[in-house]
């Protein structure tokens, strides 16, 4: 019997093919499951998809901190290093494309494709650093390849998860899933540090690389499961779609565009992107080095302090469930997530940084499940791929807002930058509350 087959059942009782759930399985009355915090572990493709995303999350994350702190050493320039950062969302651009075609191939494919892409990428990364052949320019083409695809494996991983589990734990599988990423921000963090001041950047890339290997692996096991296209008992397959692949992309921005509440979420999360994620992602290793005066491992320190923090919100999500008016709860949490970030710009020292950056892990994290959980939950399933493709688009935000924030640390200050960034979040969402205030608030 193949992994991820149609006829694999779960311990459950769910058919991996036929992850999506009827009515009689979600009513109360029919599905007396009673919803505990690792109640999505019981669907089998859940099983294959948490231990992939997570050995995936840590590798990138591992990669993000080895190679931005390679390029600050060695060019020492802030600019550059925040143009690698927003190298690494390149791919944003065609991030809808992407999602349309997993909607038509597939996603298990397609996530099988990319992963395996990372697993080369960085295989390549390791033979150039042992051989002491690696450079910037090495990094930075490196950087740009997996920024073609990297920002779209988000994307995958929620779109599976909305469609192979049941409604009611949704919520709860979003977290669990979320705390993949987290606790990458913490052990991934410390171990690539850990490995590139014991070893160099060529020892520490073997781990990278088989951490992707892995994840590919148990990648395959996922289920199969496409939303709106499985063949019933009673029907014929449906006949294959002919048109061109961008009348697909068109209907997703079309639903986007008509839904008033699925529009407020795209533009919150274009404007955190832009103003917010640069200074908790991005300038990490200019605070570590230039303003907290700590070498890589202080930076680890870091990383694992806003990620203490963002696991700490996926777990309270995993427990709790989430809430049942998620765009209402990503807006305050938002507000919250700049209020912290001010706070942050003010820090001088680790002392103070560190517990800040654990408030900051922690907003952001229940604003960032709050609209996964938002958007999976509105969006009509066969265009989930889509949606959150152009969802993804909004990522595009973090490249721009890390080159101007670079830009602007050299012309402005630290200090000044983070007020500014703060402020034009903070108003921008204000108006967002208003303007949509019957989607969100009613």
């Amino acid at each position: 019997m193949r992994p991820g087959g149609a006829n694999d059942v779960d311990s459950a009782g769910w058919g991996v093919g036929r992850d999506i759930p009827s009515a009689a399985q979600t009513h109360p009355s029919r599905h007396p499951i009673a919803i505990a915090p690792l109640a999505p572990f019981k669907i089998r493709s859940f099983r294959f998809q948490w231990p992939a995303d997570l050995l995936t999350a840590w590798a990138f994350e591992m990669e993000t901190l080895i190679l931005g702190w390679y390029i600050l050493v060695e060019t020492d320039s802030v600019l550059l290093l925040t143009i690698f950062g927003s190298l690494q969302y390149f791919g944003t651009l065609v991030a809808p494309m992407l999602g349309a075609f997993a909607d038509r191939l597939g996603r298990r494919t397609l996530l099988c494709l990319m992963r395996g892409f990372y697993a080369v990428m960085a295989t390549v990364v390791m033979v150039l650093g042992l051989t002491d052949q690696l450079n910037p320019v090495y990094v930075f083409i490196t950087a740009a390849c997996m920024g073609m695809v990297r920002p779209s494996d988000l994307v995958m991983r929620n779109t599976l998860v909305a469609d192979t589990m049941p409604p009611d734990r949704l919520a709860n599988a979003m977290g669990l899933s979320r705390a993949t990423q987290d606790s990458a921000r913490i052990a991934g963090a410390l171990a690539g540090a850990g490995l590139f001041s014991a070893l160099g950047i060529g020892f520490a890339y073997i781990f990278v690389a088989a951490f992707y290997l892995l994840s590919l692996s148990l990648t395959f096991g996922v289920s199969r499961v496409r939303p709106g296209r499985e063949d019933s008992a009673d029907a014929a397959p449906a006949p294959p779609r002919r048109f061109p692949i961008w009348r697909e992309l068109r209907e997703g921005i079309a639903y986007i565009w008509a839904t008033p509440r699925v529009l407020a979420v795209m533009c919150l999360a274009f404007m955190v992107n832009l103003t917010a994620y640069p200074i908790s992602h991005g300038l990490l290793p200019f605070v570590a080095r230039e303003v907290y005066a700590l070498d890589e491992n202080g930076l680890a320190h870091l990383v694992a302090g806003f990620g203490a923090g963002a696991l700490t919100a996926s777990m309270l999500m995993a427990f709790v469930g989430g809430s049942r008016r998620p765009v209402r709860l990503m807006l305050i949490c938002i507000l919250l997530w700049y209020s912290t970030l001010l706070l942050f710009g003010q820090a001088t020292d680790r002392t103070f940084g560190l517990p800040i950056l654990f408030l900051v892990g922690i907003t952001q994290g229940i604003a960032m499940l709050s609209m996964s959980v938002a958007l999976l939950s509105t969006v009509t399933p066969s265009l989930r791929g889509r949606v959150m493709g152009v969802r993804s688009m909004a990522i595009y935000g973090l490249p721009i807002g890390l080159v101007g924030s670079g830009a602007m640390i050299e012309w402005i200050g630290y200090t000044a930058t983070i007020n500014a960034y703060c402020a034009v979040g903070l108003f921008f969402t204000v108006l967002v509350g208003v303007k949509w205030r019957d989607a969100i608030w009613r």
